[in-house]
C-alpha cells in the first residue's frame, strides 16, 4: 500500500475540514480556524485570525477542492481556482541551499501556516502526487481521499459505501430503462 508523503496528508486533512454529508466546517470561524491550526502543530498557541487571513485560508482550501474533483473527472470552477492562485500568490516562500520550500521571512503568525500549507500543496503538484489525492466523486460525500490504487484510477472515499451507492443508483437506472 502507498503511504502518502506528510505534504499529501496536511493538504487531505485542510481539504477535510468540510464534511458536505454532515454540513458542518471545522473552520467556518476564524476562532475555529485558529484551533485546527493550534492542533495540527502549525500554530504555537491559539492565536487570534483575522477575518481577511480567514478568508485567504478559505478559499486556498476551495480551490485545492475544485483541484480534487478535476483529478475524478469533475469540472473546476474556474473563480474558485482563481481565488486559490490570488491566495497562493500572497504568500511567498524561499528555497533553501539544499532546495527544500520554506515560508519567507516576515509573514504575521497567522499567515504562516497557510504558507506551509501552499508549500505543501506544491510539492505534490512538482512530485505528481498531487494526482493521488482526490475528492469522492459521490457529489454527497465529496471527502478528499489519498488514492492507493496502482493505476490511480479509485473515485470513491470508499467502495463499501460511496462506490456502492453510485453503483446501485446506476442499476436502478438501467432497471428503470429496460422496463
Amino acid at each position: 500500500m502507498l503511504e502518502p508523503p506528510a505534504s499529501a496528508v496536511l493538504v487531505e486533512a485542510f481539504a477535510n475540514t468540510v464534511d458536505v454529508e454532515e454540513a458542518s466546517d471545522e473552520i467556518a470561524t476564524p476562532a475555529g480556524l485558529s484551533g485546527w491550526l493550534k492542533d495540527r502543530g502549525l500554530l504555537d498557541a491559539p492565536r487570534e485570525v483575522s477575518a481577511e487571513a480567514h478568508a485567504s485560508y478559505v478559499a486556498l482550501r476551495s480551490g485545492i477542492r475544485e483541484e480534487l474533483g478535476a483529478h475524478v473527472g469533475d469540472t473546476p470552477d474556474p473563480r474558485l481556482l482563481a481565488a486559490a492562485d490570488r491566495v497562493l500568490a500572497e504568500h511567498p516562500v524561499l528555497v533553501t541551499a539544499r532546495g527544500a520550500l520554506t515560508p519567507a521571512a516576515g509573514l504575521p503568525p497567522e499567515r504562516g501556516p497557510l504558507a506551509v500549507l501552499a508549500i505543501a500543496w506544491s510539492e505534490l503538484v512538482t512530485t505528481g502526487d498531487a494526482a493521488r489525492l482526490k475528492r469522492c466523486a459521490e457529489h454527497t460525500c465529496g471527502w478528499a481521499f489519498w488514492d492507493v490504487s496502482k493505476n490511480r484510477s479509485r473515485r470513491w472515499c470508499s467502495m463499501k459505501v460511496c462506490g456502492n451507492r453510485n453503483k446501485s443508483r446506476s442499476y436502478a437506472s438501467r432497471q428503470r430503462q429496460a422496463t
